[in-house]
């Protein structure tokens, strides 16, 4: 087994020339702009580390967490689009520095390009991979409807929050980690176990994000604290305030939800109270264990060694135990 360290060094260098010499480069060089803003990886990192933890040889799946991380930039061109986001990663966003048209074609160039890299496969895998990955790619738009819809709805429940963050989020978190177990062709129960716990650390993940960007250190979360409040996001720490709020924090909640002030220094510390006076931030924390735990869970029914299964759940604690 490698480091997480060695496994991004991986990915780097595979990156570094992805469209090195291809035309139009108009076409091509927003492509190598958005991957090189890097990230953590996080995704390609977990397709490597399955192969090697299921006995496979990693350099086998490079082609797999090419293939899942272009397509999670891809989803991030066309979502900062219709955001209208100018920034990404602290960088201009790829319409931004070109045009729309741009930042549209060329995210769908790297939809088709991610498909590419499933070619060099033999027909059994890349068949489980192009299946698994076409599923996937599909949960992750209609999670994106989803959450586009929720903008403008005042009845969000949690099931269907949950159901929001498991596909725009969770799902292309659990599909990386089960295609490293394909490549490796480990048995089909292992391959699904893993999957399984992708999926759940993926939602812990994102209801901890919802969580550190109201209650985060400035100094360390890497984006403006309260950003969500800002623009009014339903998060699952909203929903719950709204559940167990009385009568006059929720018509509270629903008036700060539905402002836009010029200084919302004031708005953030009264959404932030109520999340905490009303249980919302514990139930979010509760949430989050919850979830971690049920990943943790699938370790057990594994079949691999005792020192895989610690490796895994180290690298879900560790993803866990963050403050940004």
């Amino acid at each position: 087994m490698l480091t997480i360290s060695d496994y991004q060094n991986i990915i780097a260098k595979e990156f570094d020339s992805i469209t090195e010499n291809r035309k139009p480069e108009n076409l091509y060089e927003p492509i190598s702009y958005i991957l090189s803003l890097g990230g953590k990886r996080i995704r390609p990192v977990l397709t490597l580390m399955a192969a090697d933890i299921f006995d496979g040889d990693c350099k086998k799946a490079i082609s797999a967490a090419k293939a899942v991380e272009v397509f999670h930039n891809f989803s991030l061109v066309h979502d900062d689009i219709m955001d209208d986001a100018p920034l990404r990663r602290g960088n201009e966003t790829v319409h931004e520095k070109w045009n729309l048209n741009t930042g549209i074609l060329s995210g769908d160039a790297m939809l088709i390009l991610a498909y590419q890299y499933f070619e060099v496969y033999e027909p059994k895998i890349f068949q489980a991979l192009a299946k698994l990955f076409s599923k996937t790619a599909l949960e992750v738009c209609e999670g994106q409807q989803y959450d586009v819809d929720f903008e403008t709805r005042d009845d969000v429940t949690i099931p269907e929050y949950l159901k929001m963050i498991e596909y725009k989020t969770a799902v292309l978190i659990g599909a990386a980690m089960k295609m490293g177990a394909i490549v490796a062709e480990t048995s089909e129960e292992n391959a699904n176990l893993i999957y399984d716990f992708g999926l759940n650390l993926g939602i812990a993940f994102q209801l901890q994000d919802d969580y550190l960007d109201a209650f985060g250190n400035p100094e360390t979360f890497g984006k403006q604290v309260g950003g969500d409040i800002i623009e009014n996001k339903k998060t699952y720490l909203y929903l719950k305030a709204m559940e167990f709020s009385n009568e006059e924090n929720k018509q509270q909640l629903l008036h700060l939800f539905s402002i836009q002030p010029n200084d919302n220094t004031d708005k953030i510390e009264s959404v932030k109270t109520i999340f905490n006076t009303s249980g919302a931030s514990k139930a979010t924390q509760d949430a989050i264990l919850n979830y971690t735990e049920k990943a943790f869970e699938t370790l057990s029914k594994m079949n691999i060694s005792d020192d895989k299964k610690t490796i895994l759940r180290l690298f879900g604690e560790k993803l866990m135990n963050r403050n940004v």
